[in-house]
């Protein structure tokens, strides 16, 4: 019986762990057959959506993990705005609305409000937070 995943990532794209656990949970739940509809980046999480992250050559790239499995898979990367402009980090259209310079938020990546993660949480049948 195939599952609908829903991922939660609350924490940084790096220094912890989590982030690349909530990765690698993503690639069992695909490879096991099952439907993983959404990862939406929390908190902390939403430095998963970074452009200007710049690991060191020997680490793994995270975000542009992140990026191929959404291409690839289909699956939507959504981060909260709240969360994410505290953090400082603003998608093209916050950047216009808030008179910024410029944005930062990588592609493939889009801004949601919680509404969007509550819709999800219902269709689901499966929500895991990392």
């Amino acid at each position: 019986m195939s599952l609908n995943y829903v991922l939660v990532v609350s924490a940084p794209v790096y220094g912890r762990q989590a982030s690349l656990s909530a990765y690698r949970f993503a690639q069992a739940v695909i490879e096991q057959g099952h439907t993983l509809t959404r990862v939406f980046f929390y908190q902390d999480g939403v430095s998963n959506a970074s452009s200007l992250t710049v690991p060191a050559n020997d680490e793994f790239d995270l975000v542009a993990a992140w990026q191929a499995l959404s291409s690839e898979h289909g699956v939507e990367l959504e981060t909260c705005v709240a969360a994410a402009l505290r953090r400082g980090q603003i998608s093209d259209d916050e950047a216009k609305q808030h008179a910024l310079p410029t944005s930062n938020m990588a592609k493939g990546f889009t801004q949601a409000g919680l509404g969007g993660l509550s819709e999800s949480l219902l269709t689901a049948d499966r929500v895991v937070q990392f």
